[in-house]
């Protein structure tokens, strides 16, 4: 698996200090002068020299293991002089500054051990987008006679990538595009998202009916999983204008057209890939300007103290204006802002523009589809 390949050392030498880091050495400083000066102010007798001990694990809680060592040093240093202030060192002021020693010591440590595993989320991170860019193709920006976007909104902040997956096709049946959902999460769920893109981007380019797409996409999804595994999916295909939707288990596309907002819902529900489902496909005809939004059941989830997001009642004003991307990049925004940017679960996001008959080239509503509208 992709995850499981070594993680490179990284080396463990100077480096660039980053801003969390320039403020939690500025705020053991800080700590220094202020435990400094309460022990002048307490006299010739050094009665605070231990406080001096916190001052490295302040640093270390921000800060890289060798700007540690130098604070530490420096507060050591500092604890001596008033340690010795009164012209005596005794075994009180030893001990004290033993133990300064000690903590910058153990903080250097610390650090340490908390760099390393930061570097390692770091190439985690660094890992899932290469896994993220090798699944999930970047999309569009023009398709035929479709303006599209896709985006990936990850609840996780070490990974990337889920079992979410879309993908745009143009093939000679129309321009296909498919967003889906595999039921569960970690690499189980990535290994059967890249299974279903992978037949996907096959069969999408060799299969006149859509609906002879979703089986070949259910063998491939019962041949990978268990009994109670399954993928949602919508499919989609826009010919010449006509839009065809193909719904197995997934939340019903929504049609944003003249500052309405239509929910595409189904002829009759059908069971998601892997439960052998029996779709009919609905048929829609398309508008210069109509743009058609693509999304997993993240969307419809989140939630904030019990409320769901109000993609309906929102959809027109975050994505009915500007280029396709700026639209996901406006929905976005707004979905973090309203749960505060606490995801429950990952989000994939397609948002499509139909350019009309002049965005590209012209072809009949295929013969499977005739009849379709009205069923």
């Amino acid at each position: 698996m992709l995850f499981g390949v070594p993680m490179p050392k990284l080396p463990s030498g100077r480096r660039p200090l980053s801003p969390g880091s320039r403020a939690g050495l500025g705020a053991a400083l800080v700590l220094l002068v202020v435990v400094a000066g309460v022990e002048l102010a307490d006299g010739v007798q050094a009665n605070f020299v231990g406080l001096f001990a916190a001052v490295p694990f302040l640093a270390a809680v921000f800060a890289y293991w060798q700007p540690v060592m130098i604070v530490g040093g420096l507060a050591t240093v500092v604890g001596l002089v008033f340690a010795t202030a009164d012209g005596s060192f005794g075994s009180v002021g030893m001990i004290n500054v033993l133990g300064i020693m000690l903590a910058t010591g153990i903080a250097a440590a610390v650090a340490n051990i908390r760099q390393r595993q930061a570097d390692r989320i770091a190439e985690l991170q660094r890992l899932a987008a290469v896994a993220q860019q090798a699944v999930l193709r970047p999309l569009g920006p023009q398709i035929g006679s479709l303006a599209v976007a896709g985006h990936y909104i990850s609840a996780t902040a070490a990974a990337d990538i889920g079992g979410d997956l879309y993908e745009a096709l143009d093939t000679p049946y129309g321009i296909r595009i498919i967003i889906g959902d595999v039921r569960g999460k970690g690499l189980d769920a990535v290994r059967l998202a890249s299974i279903v893109l992978g037949s996907y981007r096959h069969v999408a380019y060799e299969r006149a009916d859509l609906r002879a797409i979703v089986t070949d996409l259910d063998r491939a999804v019962a041949r990978s999983v268990g009994d109670e595994d399954f993928v949602t999916a919508a499919l989609v295909e826009e010919r010449g204008g006509t839009l065809t939707i193909v719904n197995c288990g997934h939340p019903a596309p929504l049609l944003l057209r003249r500052g309405q907002v239509i929910a595409l819902e189904p002829p009759a529900p059908a069971p998601p890939l892997g439960f052998m489902p029996v779709a009919r496909p609905r048929v829609e005809r398309l508008e210069p300007g109509d743009r058609l939004l693509l999304f997993t059941d993240g969307l419809g989830e989140a939630r904030r103290e019990g409320e769901f997001f109000p993609t309906a009642d929102r959809a027109w004003r975050l994505l009915g204006h500007g280029t396709v991307a700026d639209g996901l990049a406006s929905l976005e925004t707004a979905l973090r802002d309203w749960v505060h940017d606490q995801l429950d679960d990952d989000i994939a996001l397609v948002l499509l523009e139909y350019a009309g008959p002049g965005g590209g080239p012209a072809a009949p509503m295929p013969s499977w589809e005739v009849g379709a509208a009205g069923s």
